[in-house]
């Protein structure tokens, strides 16, 4: 992302970002009582909406369900499903051997995979762009120890995510 934009289409419209900015800041922070974007989840939830709804809208229940609306914020690859991204992993197990895994160093002296996960995503690149400068055009995700992440490349395995396991 350092040589790149990704953009967030709700973010280039004048008029939403007029109302995000006329948020007052405290009410835009996470803290131990109150969970990441709050107000964006109250925003999708009718009970906490008292802006004119009727006894029978209010009723209906919120635009979303609950688990959806106030679960935990996710990566991508945990939104998914874990037993999607786990099924990856079982079938990167079947594929790389622990013999291709332990001489992993030799065959990617650069960047060397650390999980069979890996070895698996890289080897594929790498039948389909062999040349160097396509390697060098890649950049890694590299964890965040400090954060409690793990070298595996979904970055499912966060300290945070252990009870979904």
């Amino acid at each position: 992302m350092a040589w790149g934009l990704e953009a967030r289409v709700p973010f280039l419209d004048k008029e939403f970002l007029q109302v995000a900015m006329n948020v007052r800041p405290q009410d835009k922070l996470c803290s131990k009582d109150i969970m990441e974007k709050a107000i964006i989840r109250r925003a999708f939830d009718v009970e906490f909406a008292d802006a004119g709804f009727t006894d029978e809208e209010l009723a209906q229940g919120p635009y979303l369900p609950h688990d959806v609306l106030w679960r935990q914020k996710e990566q991508f690859s945990d939104g998914v499903g874990y037993s999607w991204i786990d099924s990856l992993k079982e079938w990167a197990g079947r594929r790389v051997s622990d013999a291709a895994l332990a001489s992993a160093k030799e065959r990617f002296p650069f960047d060397t995979p650390e999980t069979k996960e890996a070895y698996l995503y890289r080897d594929i690149f790498e039948q389909h762009f062999p040349q160097k400068a396509c390697l060098a055009s890649v950049v890694r995700w590299v964890p965040r120890t400090d954060w409690g992440c793990s070298a595996d490349p979904s970055g499912r395995a966060q300290k945070i995510h252990e009870k979904a396991y």
